[in-house]
């Protein structure tokens, strides 16, 4: 290391600057006159030239390479498809959910979605609350079993009744649906396209205790994803008898 750092001075300036400083010492001595020392500032500012110009070349490679990988990097990424679905574990649930519902906008529609999941008040808070609240969503359509509908009158309509924006609710479309898919589906306002969040009932996705279902894993379905229209053509088909 101490060799490569030796190595690495810039030994032509390191010259040129001794040398400066022993032609004045010595014009000063009065031991050499200007034409002794007209050569030697000339000679320093050659080689200075030359050392301005070789970092300069040093540089444009440099930057060259950096402009380089950029593109090769930039290609890469172009190259990558973007995934339709991500699966989000246990750990980034809530955030995920927090975040989705925060870029919300326009219609929503919330299908076979457990009641008894917002049934806690600090659930609810956390995860129906900032739909009603988020001013760029226009209204929340539930879409539900029949089975929920005590649940609904006895616990999450007068939490709804209580809330800021409560008037977006519309009423829920009771069908007969089976516990397999439950989704929430939305425009989302940074992709500027609908999303969804989808889970499934039962293990593993779904963790079963005494008082409620609570979700273990979940799918962000992306904008774009065919998966989509699978969706929205499910929640058209509630109530004419059969399910996708």
């Amino acid at each position: 290391m101490k060799i490569r750092k030796f190595l690495s001075f810039e030994w032509e300036a390191i010259a040129g600057i001794l040398a400066a400083v022993a032609a004045i010492i010595l014009h000063l001595l009065h031991v050499v006159d200007e034409q002794v020392i007209l050569p030697i500032v000339l000679a320093l500012l050659g080689l200075l030239f030359i050392n301005f110009m070789r970092h300069t070349r040093n540089n444009e490679i440099t930057a060259e390479q950096v402009e380089q990988t950029a593109n090769a990097i930039t290609n890469i990424q172009a190259t990558l498809k973007h995934p339709d679905v991500i699966l989000i574990g246990p750990r980034n649930l809530r955030s995920e959910n927090e975040q989705f519902i925060g870029h919300m906008s326009g219609d929503s529609i919330w299908y076979n979605v457990c009641l008894s999941m917002y049934k806690p008040q600090p659930l609810f808070d956390a995860l129906l609350r900032p739909a009603l609240e988020n001013p760029m969503v226009s209204s929340v359509r539930f879409v539900l079993d029949e089975s929920q509908k005590a649940l609904w009158q006895t616990d999450i309509l007068p939490k709804i009744e209580a809330c800021p924006g409560h008037e977006k609710v519309r009423e829920p479309r009771w069908c007969k649906l089976s516990k397999t898919v439950s989704f929430i589906l939305s425009d989302n306002l940074q992709s500027g396209a609908a999303e969804a969040l989808l889970s499934f009932w039962g293990e593993p996705f779904m963790a079963q205790t005494t008082e409620q279902d609570v979700p273990r894993y979940i799918f962000h379905v992306q904008k774009g994803s065919e998966l989509l229209p699978h969706l929205v053509e499910l929640e058209r088909n509630c109530g004419r008898g059969r399910e996708l």
